[in-house]
């Protein structure tokens, strides 16, 4: 490189530095002029959504899923060794209790019941032929032509054949149990089962005929942690405690009431079994059907409720930003007493506040602040819907 040539680059390089020198010294001076935004500056006010907290009684409410299952099922088996003559259910149908379900073979049954019949009958009438001939020999012994002790051997006979007819007769009347044993009734009103027995079928003592399910009223059965036993025990003391299942999202609430309480805390897993009792005469609810169990264990009188995103948490705890005088931000120390959905019972508030839900990631304490729209109680939902912004806290 010539002479000439470094000079040239020489020239070009001392404008570049004066040039960056120049537009930093006009960058500060721009910074420092008054008026502008930055140090020393005023910020223009934060556009907000306000809500009016709302007084109400608020439920306290514990979720879990459950299993419905039935308050009794039966299982049906013949009791004795015979077949089956008649079957007259069909699969699924609803039955009353003691209707008839199945005949079996009563054969030899009858016939026994029928000897039993014949042998009181005949001890019977020997019975009133010895009771006939003691009081002829009362008679006689009366006329002193009969020995006293005659007349007692005769008593005792009487009275060994009513005792031998008494026998007789509880001889017979198990024999007619017996008898019973081949009409089978449902010991309940429900919903019959699958049936594996057909007429003719060889039955014994272990055959399954079928089952019978009580489907109205129905349980749902499900676990709670066992640090709710406190209060769910307290609830069941002041009264009923409503259960509400869904069995789906389209499906209806079923309303019911706490049934049991386990008598143990399962100590490996931490839980409590309890218990819900419906009324389910729609059958909406079906044994073995998973379903989601709401418990209302306490209600929270008059409180004062409001978003859950209006609530701030900080390491120096939780609060909310309140709308105060002079279009100015006012932070408020709160307790969340209980949350539920997208709203929350909180303690900390007399209830006239206006207090900020949107546009908060923005605000300082004392800070100006701008309403986007009219405050609304805490329970409507605003005319337009904003998405919490990435980093805001709830």
């Amino acid at each position: 490189m010539n002479k000439k040539n470094v000079g040239v680059v020489a020239v070009v390089a001392a404008l570049v530095v004066a040039g960056g020198w120049y537009f930093n010294q006009g960058h500060d001076a721009k910074a420092q002029a008054p008026g502008a935004k930055g140090q020393g500056g005023g910020q223009p006010p934060v556009t907000v959504n306000v809500v009016k907290p709302e007084r109400r009684d608020v439920g306290v409410e514990l979720f879990a899923n459950g299993t419905v299952t039935p308050v009794r099922t039966v299982n049906l088996h013949p009791q004795t060794v015979t077949t089956i003559r008649k079957v007259h259910i069909r699969e699924g149908q609803f039955v009353k209790e003691g209707e008839l379900m199945f005949s079996l073979d009563d054969r030899a049954d009858q016939a026994n019941v029928a000897r039993a019949e014949a042998q009181v009958a005949r001890d019977r009438a020997t019975l009133a032929d010895l009771d006939r001939q003691y009081k002829r020999s009362q008679e006689l012994v009366s006329q002193n032509f009969l020995a006293q002790s005659a007349l007692d051997s005769l008593l005792s006979q009487v009275e060994a054949q009513r005792a031998l007819v008494q026998s007789n007769q509880a001889a017979m009347r198990a024999t007619q149990v017996s008898a019973s044993y081949t009409s089978i009734r449902a010991p309940m009103s429900g919903r019959v089962g699958a049936i594996d027995v057909h007429p003719g079928a060889l039955v014994q003592m272990t055959t399954s005929l079928t089952t019978v399910t009580q489907l109205d009223p129905i349980n749902v059965s499900f676990t709670l942690p066992e640090s709710t036993l406190g209060a769910l025990l307290g609830a069941q003391r002041a009264g009923n405690v409503d259960v509400h299942v869904t069995s789906g999202a389209d499906a209806k609430p079923v309303a019911g009431r706490l049934s049991f309480i386990d008598n143990a805390v399962d100590a490996q897993a931490g839980t409590i079994r309890v218990k819900g009792e419906f009324s389910n005469n729609n059958t909406s609810l079906w044994p073995g059907q998973y379903v989601t169990a709401r418990v209302v264990v306490q209600t929270l009188k008059d409180a004062l409720v409001i978003p859950q995103t209006a609530i701030i948490t900080s390491t120096n705890g939780t609060f909310v930003y309140v709308l105060a005088e002079g279009d100015s931000a006012r932070q408020v120390p709160v307790k969340r007493v209980y949350a539920f959905g997208d709203h929350a019972a909180v303690t900390g508030l007399s209830g006239a506040e206006q207090v900020i839900t949107e546009g908060k990631q923005n605000l300082r304490p004392g800070g100006k602040v701008r309403l986007a729209q009219a405050a609304k109680p805490a329970t409507d939902k605003p005319a337009t819907t904003a998405q919490p912004k990435q980093g805001e806290q709830a």
